[in-house]
């Protein structure tokens, strides 16, 4: 069975975030994709269009000196343009480390992304670790 093509946009845009391929990503959304970060820490918020978006990304790299890794597990698609995927994070920053199960909620609009919503198993732990 082949799989959904917005599951596959998705996997192209783990696969991208994973090698560092910000072109490749900013292929993948829209230009006024919004990646919604919960908590309260300094990555919090809403992160609206794709210099944004990729600004985050970048962050997340220089805040965990290279070190975040993200292992993909499922990736969920409804057909209407709606995807879920869910994975777990590795990351060290100093002395701290945190590993963390997450889901991101898509939408995709016109085969892009459009809307990131981020949730995750322990937001204080992430609050903790990201500030």
């Amino acid at each position: 069975m082949a799989e959904h093509p917005d599951c596959v946009l998705v996997r192209q845009g783990y696969a991208a975030f994973g090698s560092g391929d910000m072109n490749k990503l900013s292929s993948l959304m829209t230009k006024d994709v919004v990646h919604h970060v919960p908590g309260s820490n300094p990555l919090s918020g809403h992160h609206k269009g794709q210099e944004a978006v990729l600004e985050l990304y970048r962050k997340l790299g220089e805040m965990t000196d290279g070190t975040m890794q993200v292992l993909l597990e499922a990736v969920l698609a409804d057909g209407r343009g709606h995807v879920m995927s869910f994975h777990t994070v590795h990351a060290d920053r100093g002395d701290r480390g945190i590993e963390i199960r997450q889901g991101l909620f898509f939408t995709i609009v016109g085969g892009k992304i459009s809307d990131i919503d981020e949730c995750t198993e322990d937001i204080d732990e992430e609050d903790s670790f990201w500030s």
